[in-house]
């Protein structure tokens, strides 16, 4: 076709070709090469066990043992072949599902294992680790559900790591004085809410710079805490800071079933709790009348207003409730781990649970795919120093945050927020 045709055709009958992505072929590949040569040509001579059975399963399942390089090399020859395809596919402009990154990522893991084991005979507790990732990853898809209720309605909270920290300190206090961690898990909410509180007022009221505000709540929260701890729970940790554990509630039959009974089904009411919230909030924000009307409101609110839904009063009630889901995030730090309440003890956290909510694109499931993805990095962090690797520890230990640093690039690709989040609604 010359240009003299192209320039006859009508603008509106020329579509434009999208570019071709490369992103993520080149990963593939360097992932795959990575794999191939230093995993499975290079490797590490021995053998690497993966336990996986537990007593009080249903049937036992025997411990796998394979060879180090073979294991390599085999996955790294699969890997080399996904990635070609990915190159294909991308040439050709053919989209893939979310499967193809989750089974690459899963091939991958099991080759770095497989080689991290290798040489000293490592045992690699398949199911230790998986339940480990569970465990660091409840406050986190606490937290990034509390972000994802209140930026879905139009408030920015940065003030998820002072709710959670909130949470734990309350949930700690009440559980020791009153002798029952029930007790503690019903106070953490409270606690997170009433920051909420201090965040609406000056959000909504005031119109005061929203990301400001949470910095500030978590100066004030993190202050506030490390002050009485230091001069009231110190003082008589036996009355105001004792441990107090909720005990775990297997569920029958569900519980023994090999691997993901122990970690899904032999948990506390805490975390049962977490998967409500994630169930409930996965059907709600996107099929309820209280979810269409939260998404306008963050949206467009002025079109939200014009049929009579009030955009503020709903925007300080559902950051309120989010402030709650948070307080119950921090719980698990103390009264879920059966802990004592230690100064600035959840570390961060409400920022990786804000980097899990953007990595999920401000969609329940997403956001907990991504809170599980930052928990299993840190959980294989703590596996791998247990067994003595060749990785440097402090690799191992910088590994959640470097992922954290790569989904809050934007790796994961373009993402948008909700279009008026962080800007004061006047009627």
């Amino acid at each position: 076709m010359t240009a003299q045709t192209v320039e006859n055709i009508p603008s509106t009958q020329v579509k434009a070709v999208a570019p071709i992505a490369w992103k993520f072929p080149i990963v593939y590949s360097i992932l795959a090469l990575v794999s191939f040569v230093f995993f499975g040509l290079i490797g590490r001579d021995g053998e690497t066990t993966f336990r996986v059975a537990t007593g009080g399963d249903f049937f036992a399942i025997p411990d796998i043992n394979v060879s180090s390089t073979a294991a390599g090399l085999t996955l790294g020859i699969l890997l080399v072949v996904m990635a070609a395809a990915s190159i294909y596919l991308g040439v050709k402009r053919i989209s893939v599902g979310s499967w193809f990154p989750m089974l690459f990522g899963v091939l991958f893991v099991i080759s770095f294992l497989a080689w991290a084991g290798g040489g000293s005979g490592g045992v690699i507790p398949l199911t230790t680790l998986l339940a480990g990732a569970l465990a660091l990853s409840v406050p986190l898809i606490f937290g990034a559900m509390c972000g994802l209720v209140g930026e879905r309605s139009g408030i920015i909270n940065i003030a998820i790591e002072g709710q959670l920290l909130a949470g734990a300190f309350l949930a700690a206090v009440v559980a020791s004085v009153v002798k029952n961690p029930y007790a503690g898990l019903l106070a953490a909410p409270i606690a997170g809410a009433l920051v909420a509180v201090i965040l609406t007022f000056f959000a909504v009221k005031y119109w005061v710079n929203q990301i400001i505000i949470g910095v500030v709540l978590n100066v004030l929260v993190v202050g506030l805490t490390s002050f009485l701890y230091s001069t009231v729970l110190t003082e008589d940790p036996a009355l105001w800071n004792a441990r107090q554990k909720l005990p775990n509630l297997p569920i029958p039959l569900l519980s023994d079933i090999p691997v993901l009974g122990r970690v899904l089904f032999d948990q506390n009411i805490l975390v049962y709790i977490m998967y409500v919230v994630v169930i409930a909030l996965q059907i709600f924000v996107f099929r309820s009348k209280w979810g269409l009307r939260m998404r306008a409101v963050g949206e467009h609110p002025k079109a939200a207003d014009t049929v009579g839904i009030k955009v503020n009063f709903t925007r300080v009630r559902n950051t309120l409730m989010a402030g709650a889901i948070a307080g119950l995030g921090g719980a698990f730090f103390t009264v879920g781990s059966g802990l004592a309440f230690g100064k600035e003890m959840s570390a961060g956290q409400g920022y990786i649970a804000l980097a899990a909510m953007i990595l999920g694109k401000w969609n329940p499931k997403g956001a907990l795919l991504a809170a599980l993805l930052f928990g299993f990095s840190k959980s294989l962090g703590n596996t791998l120093q247990s067994i003595g690797t060749p990785v440097a520890n402090e690799l191992l230990l910088m590994l959640p945050y470097i992922v954290t640093v790569f989904a809050v690039a934007g790796f994961v690709g373009r993402v948008r927020p909700p279009a008026a989040e962080g800007v004061p609604y006047v009627k």
